[in-house]
């Protein structure tokens, strides 16, 4: 990593992990395989950010530690990449317990459990869904109608006023550090 720190992907350690390489590695991963309209590529740390914000309007009282959760729902990419689901399904078990050992190892070091409860990831796919939506809708080239059919229909109330951010991975990058800073400082 860019740390200076090793990751070994098989078996990860918490030690072994930095919110620098994490933000960094996802600021640069592209959502939607970078078919996207825009001046840069939409990054799955943005995409990350507007999960955390999505997440925190469908749970509005939920503690940090768990808005923590949701904007590492997808950290574990920051070394594996992104990929649809048809691919992960085709790359077969193994992506999925290697995405389980990381998600562990970097919910451990960030002070979560290394398995969310049911219930709290639940919340963070329903965000995570609606997230997919306004990315379809809005750059991906998708008409309302396929992303109902696709995602789901959101509720009106949770994606009004939400718009997709496209910014340079630098700048994305460092919102992501931030944001991962706050929510630390707000946890007991």
């Amino acid at each position: 990593m860019l740390s200076g720190r090793r990751l070994d992907l098989l078996d990860p350690t918490p030690m072994d992990i930095e919110i620098e390489d994490i933000a960094h590695g996802l600021a640069f991963v592209a959502r939607w395989n970078g078919q996207t309209s825009g001046d840069h590529a939409y990054s799955v740390a943005e995409h990350s950010l507007l999960v955390e914000t999505l997440f925190g309007h469908i749970m509005p009282d939920a503690p940090a530690k768990w808005r923590l959760a949701a904007l590492l729902h997808d950290a574990p990419e920051y070394v594996i990449g992104d990929m649809i689901s048809p691919v992960k399904a085709a790359v077969g078990p193994g992506y999925g317990l290697l995405d389980e050992r990381l998600s562990a190892a970097i919910h451990i070091r960030f002070g979560l459990p290394g398995v969310l409860p049911m219930a709290i990831k639940k919340k963070i796919k329903k965000a995570d869904r609606i997230s997919a939506w306004l990315e379809a809708t809005q750059i991906a080239g998708f008409t309302r109608a396929e992303a109902d059919k696709y995602f789901g229909k959101p509720d009106d109330k949770l994606i009004d006023g939400q718009s997709i951010v496209l910014r340079p991975p630098v700048e994305t990058r460092n919102a992501f550090t931030a944001r991962h800073a706050d929510l630390l400082r707000r946890m007991p």
